[in-house]
């Protein structure tokens, strides 16, 4: 059996960020760290996104950031611009983010990859997960969604404003938006986006939604597809039970926000803590996103499931002459008075009886 320090199974996000900072600081110059990632080769298959209310290590991964946003409700023009510019909208390349850790991770001899755990030994090893394990998938919420990244022959993209979510479309009894990402005048990505249970698939007829947006939005323009990503959030909390020898990362370790499915942000700040702690790792107090945003995701969850009709409404006001404090909230960062100037925007009937429920 091949023995390891330390052991990261899943070769993402989660795993990569952390083995990253791991090797950045010096933490792996007299250890040794398996990696197990079954996929033989990385290419770019991610987008993501995320307001930059902290630093990260992946500035140079950055495809592009704005400083102005807006939102449009169903049957309604997007004139309201909000805007960022403290807490700027960015997107992470997966393609240059993978690229960079891997090629950094390589001049290291004592960190390896194999394709499976087979052969290794996890008693003797500190183990970090970031594969979740889920019970009663079907019973729950998800973000699933589908996007096309395309390049148009003319110029249809205001590339300054990100639309965050555009309700203007068929809702099903569900809560449904667009999502786009302008690169430039005539290069955006372009995702549908559903919150729902995930096994209603006749909401998955992603590449129909978003030719019939394209069309109808961008006045039926010439385009290429140069790229499509597709996949699902989970809006719940996996198993997350640690053991003496095991630190669940990424989305198995709860590092998904519910209410928004942003993740990578609190990746990094997760990978920094265990960083900061690797010499007293086995004694660790678990990590968490902060007790007051479970309690707070798990009623927004609630009424999103029993009054999804209201959901556009409630994401406008959120959002409306509030920005920054909104992004603090929904980026984990905020204070008492952020939350307060949340709630008190919120249609308060259906809280509250969400609340007693």
């Amino acid at each position: 059996m091949k023995e390891f320090d330390y052991i990261i199974i899943g070769g993402g996000c989660a795993g990569l960020s952390l083995a990253y900072e791991l090797n950045l600081h010096n933490k792996l110059n007299q250890k040794k760290l398996a990696i197990i990632e079954p996929r033989s080769e990385y290419v770019r298959d991610k987008t993501w996104s995320f307001w930059k209310v902290s630093s990260h290590n992946f500035e140079d991964c950055v495809k592009k950031s704005w400083s102005n946003f807006n939102l449009r409700l169903e049957g309604s023009v997007p004139t309201q611009v909000n805007q960022c510019q403290k807490y700027p909208y960015q997107t992470i390349d997966s393609g240059l983010f993978y690229k960079k850790i891997t090629d950094n991770l390589k001049k290291n001899k004592n960190i390896y990859f194999f394709n499976k755990i087979d052969g290794l030994n996890i008693k003797n090893s500190f183990v970090f997960n970031s594969v979740p394990e889920f019970e009663n998938q079907d019973s729950h919420l998800w973000q699933h969604f589908c996007g096309y990244e395309i390049t148009t022959k003319k110029d249809c993209f205001n590339d300054k404003t990100i639309a965050l979510m555009d309700f203007n479309c068929e809702q099903k009894n569900n809560v449904h938006f667009f999502y786009v990402l302008p690169f430039s005048k005539n290069k955006a990505l372009i995702e549908t986006t559903w919150i729902s249970k995930n096994n209603d698939n006749s909401l998955k007829d992603y590449d129909l939604q978003i030719k019939s947006y394209i069309k109808s939005n961008f006045f039926n323009p010439e385009y290429e597809i140069n790229y499509k990503e597709e996949g699902a959030i989970p809006l719940f909390y996996p198993s997350n039970s640690n053991k003496n020898n095991k630190i669940n990362i990424g989305t198995a370790g709860c590092m998904t926000r519910l209410s928004t499915g942003y993740t990578f942000l609190n990746i990094q700040d997760h990978s920094k803590y265990i960083r900061m702690n690797i010499d007293k790792i086995e004694n660790l107090k678990r990590f968490e996103l902060g007790k007051k945003y479970k309690i707070l995701d798990k009623i927004f969850l609630n009424v999103l499931m029993e009054n999804p009709e209201k959901m556009p409404d409630i994401f406008y006001k959120i959002f409306h002459r509030n920005e920054l404090k909104a992004i603090k909230f929904l980026s984990n960062k905020s204070n008492l008075i952020d939350d307060l100037s949340i709630i008190l925007k919120m249609p308060k009937w259906i809280f509250i009886k969400s609340l007693l429920n």
